[in-house]
């Protein structure tokens, strides 16, 4: 029996380490391939394929992806790692594919599937966290053993789960990449996550301007005071939501009073004088 041993990343030949294989390397027939069902990753980048796809035309398949038999199709042989190399064969027109057959029950299978796609820099954060959570649920992991085991700390293996409890809609916006993990993780435990995500994306903020926009946001209400008359209050939110900052109105009965902007860091000191400079 053989090992597999090289032409994969560290995370991965130490994950699959000292598995025994069933042949050397060898080819299999692109139809006789099929996905694996617990990857982690839905979507490939249509542009990356393509150059996958072009390089492979002209050098063929370097490196050989990882497969077992599957256990649901008879003849068929189910992909460990390498999924993205097979739909890139398969675009480029060929026929057989080199593998290595390995014996893995699905957890194994889950685990090479995960541990592969997170050392890929171009994994979604939800993606990457859909696969953390599959090992909880399915296959009985904590927390703590999926820190272990993936080699990320057990904090960032939280927060990477916690990204999950966000509206549907604010989860499209990370997997389109309108949004990154930063300010995904500013979003988490809002009540108006979606529009709070809307704002990041239509004034094009920052993660640090972002957190800004929601301790301002937050501040707002205990600043507002019932009794205020509407238009006043209208107007603090018309000129608040075009500064990004606090606004506070003060008018009497002769319409005399003073205007407050409330800023909490030189940043946003300065945002008020350019403003002001600007206008006037």
């Amino acid at each position: 029996m053989n090992k597999i041993k090289k032409g994969l990343g560290r995370g991965l030949s130490s994950l699959i380490g000292e598995a025994e294989i069933e042949t050397n390397t060898s080819k299999l027939l692109l139809s006789e391939i099929v996905p694996n069902k617990y990857q982690p990753r839905k979507n490939f980048d249509e542009e990356n394929l393509e150059d996958l796809s072009k390089s492979i035309k002209e050098r063929g398949v370097i490196q050989p992806i990882i497969v077992r038999k599957s256990n649901s199709e008879n003849s068929k042989y189910e992909i460990i790692a390498g999924e993205r190399r097979w739909l890139a064969a398969r675009k480029a027109g060929l026929h057989d594919i080199p593998v290595v057959v390995t014996d893995a029950d699905d957890l194994k299978s889950l685990e090479f599937a995960i541990v592969e796609n997170i050392q890929r820099h171009d994994l979604n954060p939800f993606e990457e966290a859909q696969g953390y959570k599959r090992l909880i649920d399915e296959f009985s992991y904590d927390q703590e053993k999926v820190s272990k085991f993936i080699g990320k700390s057990r904090s960032y293996i939280t927060n990477s789960l916690r990204l999950l409890s966000l509206p549907s809609q604010v989860l499209k916006f990370i997997q389109e990449k309108q949004i990154t993990a930063g300010h995904a993780k500013v979003l988490v435990g809002l009540d108006n996550a979606e529009f709070i995500a809307n704002k990041i994306i239509e004034k094009k903020l920052s993660v640090r301007q972002a957190e800004s926009f929601v301790k301002i946001f937050k501040r707002k209400p205990n600043l507002t005071k019932v009794s205020k008359d509407p238009n006043i209050v209208d107007i603090e939110q018309s000129i608040s939501d075009k500064t990004g900052l606090n606004v506070l109105i003060k008018n009497n009965k002769k319409n005399k009073g003073t205007i407050t902007f409330a800023y909490h860091d030189s940043d946003q000191l300065n945002k008020i004088i350019d403003i002001i400079k600007s206008n006037y």
